[in-house]
């Protein structure tokens, strides 16, 4: 049954001349990954009206949903347009909205038939969507329902976590393999495992390079010491783990938006039986075919004294200033000098400045113009590092999804720069105007 509304409908025409008013905010209902650029009705071209923020009608439902909207910088005297994929979508999103106290909210309802089809009208999408897949994508992929092309006929699905088995035998995705992320990384430096190492531990997983791999993670509490503590540490794993694919040679890599989190919030089934792993003979191709994706400490050096590129903090302020180290197994205190702060979030193990609140990745031009602000631009060489790895992986992914042409993770990041008493190191505030991301 439809619902009668009472906000006044806009025109495309009408929405076309006001795009470019900053007092007006248009504002994206649909799924996020609507957003980023995945077709979901069929629509003639996918992504968004541009200029639009991405405020989907399910976060209306959070208690945290008015901060949201403030963090967007979507005022209460702002004229709020709204679209979805549907009038009535629209409609619950304008009415949460008033009941916040906007008054100057309209509708759009000409997405599909009039916007999306119109070659002429802006739209904007993430360079790189297809890299990040809904949790109805990897469903019907398991189903054998084609949504896009593919590099073959042959997919791997992989539950990451850190040395924690029970994260996936208490519940995966139907067909995921378990994928410990240290089969990929050394715990002795938390660097990218040599390429013999490598070679060895995609084989044991079945994964060729031309296998479609799709990667996610599970949301550990954080009173759970096996999981990386009191973040989306699944997620992020998961996404470290797709990088040193990436940088392996594996030309097809997919990253769940929003981990088992994503799976969990549509109602899909669980499996809690374990999955055997199908180990093949030949990667198929000399390992790394990227190694440009990641730099060690000597070309970090180099990076710190071009002109032309920016090494990048992906690290908390308190970390950043030295007042703490970010982990037990790191000493030392401070910060590498002359690198730009990247604030991944309030501390060593949250990466919430990257993140909605459902753990999908933020919103691409958000996080492209608080980096834009402190000098992080794409036309630089941009390397990212953190403590280990993680969170600068997590920070190279978001770039490399928005098209950036010149990145790389600094592995060793600042337990390997720490660890080299020849290495100057910096605490304290420095004479910077830091922005939250």
């Amino acid at each position: 049954m439809s619902i009668k509304s009472y906000f006044n409908e806009i025109s495309t025409q009408s929405l076309f001349h006001l795009l470019n008013r900053s007092s007006v905010k248009i504002i994206d209902g649909r799924d996020v990954n609507a957003y980023n650029g995945w077709k979901l009705q069929n629509e003639k071209r996918g992504g968004h009206i541009k200029g639009a923020k991405s405020l989907p009608l399910k976060w209306s439902y959070y208690i945290d949903w008015i901060e949201i909207v403030r963090s967007k910088q979507i005022d209460i005297k702002n004229t709020i347009i709204i679209y979805s994929y549907s009038k009535e979508d629209s409609i619950q999103l304008a009415s949460r909205f008033e009941k916040a106290g906007y008054k100057q909210l309209y509708i759009y309802n000409n997405f599909i038939n009039e916007w999306a089809s119109n070659e002429n009208l802006p739209m904007n999408k993430l360079n790189r969507y297809k890299h990040l897949v809904s949790a109805r994508w990897v469903k019907y992929l398991i189903e054998g329902k084609r949504t896009d092309e593919f590099t073959s006929n042959k997919f791997i699905i992989c539950h990451s976590h850190y040395r924690n088995r029970d994260a996936y035998l208490s519940g995966h995705i139907p067909t995921a393999i378990d994928l410990d992320t240290l089969e990929l990384e050394s715990p002795k430096t938390w660097n990218r495992r040599s390429s013999g190492e490598l070679k060895i531990a995609l084989e044991k997983h079945g994964i060729t390079n031309d296998t479609t791999v799709v990667l996610y993670g599970k949301y550990m509490s954080p009173n759970n010491n096996e999981e990386f503590p009191g973040s989306a540490a699944g997620h992020i794993g998961a996404i470290r783990c797709a990088l040193i694919m990436m940088y392996a040679g594996v030309k097809d890599v997919r990253v769940l938006n929003g981990g088992f989190q994503a799976w969990q919030d549509e109602g899909f089934n669980i499996e809690t039986t374990e999955i055997k792993k199908k180990p093949i003979s030949n990667f198929g191709v000399k390992i790394p075919q990227c190694p440009n994706f990641f730099v060690d400490e000597i070309e970090a050096k180099e990076i710190i004294q071009s002109n032309n590129a920016n090494l990048v903090c992906v690290r908390s302020w308190d970390e950043y200033i030295g007042k703490v180290s970010g982990y037990n197994y790191i000493k030392k205190k401070g910060r590498i000098p002359g690198v730009v702060f990247g604030n991944c979030g309030s501390d060593a193990y949250h990466m919430e400045n990257y993140r909605n609140l459902d753990h999908s990745t933020r919103e691409f031009q958000e996080i492209a113009k608080i980096w834009n602000n402190v000098g992080i631009t794409s036309d630089k060489y941009n390397a990212f590092y953190c403590g280990t790895g993680w969170r600068g992986s997590e920070a190279f992914f978001n770039a490399w999804l928005m098209g950036w042409p010149k990145i790389s993770v600094f592995d060793g990041g600042w337990f390997e720069w720490s660890n080299n008493p020849f290495n100057p190191y910096e605490t304290g505030v420095p004479n910077i105007t830091v922005e939250s991301i």
